[in-house]
């Protein structure tokens, strides 16, 4: 089995057995954020974390084993996204990159935010004129470093 059909066979058992992202991350007791991200093929599973997985979800041995490889990362099938929700980060960063640029140098120095050492969190946060989608990231500070 290729990781893409791993992910794909993850997504069609876990509407089979209308399960959360949310259930499943409550499994292997991490984050939904990076629970989600680990079963569409961006994050490596440990064998613990894998099995528990392929139980919930009757997953064959071989997609349990492909869920503990380190996965080539990057999911998007295009430089520019077609899909719309993920459009509008791709349009959120390139209205407001330099801005996140300019006040992240201007607080910490020349660096950049990692991805590595990195959390995220995302909640529905209700509002009288239509709810609306809350994340914060978290990233640690990499300060470019002479030499």
């Amino acid at each position: 089995m290729t990781r893409n059909e791993v992910t794909e066979l993850v997504v069609t058992q876990k509407l089979a057995k209308q399960l959360s992202w949310t259930q499943l991350a409550e499994a292997i007791g991490l984050s939904k954020e990076w629970t989600t991200a680990a079963l569409l093929g961006q994050m490596t599973l440990n064998a613990e974390q894998a099995a528990s997985i392929g139980a919930l979800l009757d997953l064959p041995p071989e997609a349990i084993a492909q869920l503990q490889v380190v996965p080539y990362k990057g999911s998007l099938p295009s430089a520019v996204p077609t899909d719309p929700l993920i459009y509008r980060f791709y349009e959120l960063v390139n209205v407001y990159g330099t801005t996140f640029k300019a006040l992240i140098h201007e607080e910490f120095g020349d660096g950049i935010m990692s991805a590595i050492d990195f959390s995220m969190d995302l909640q529905r946060e209700a509002d009288p004129k239509g709810d609306r989608v809350k994340i914060v990231m978290s990233g640690k500070f990499l300060p470019y470093k002479s030499y």
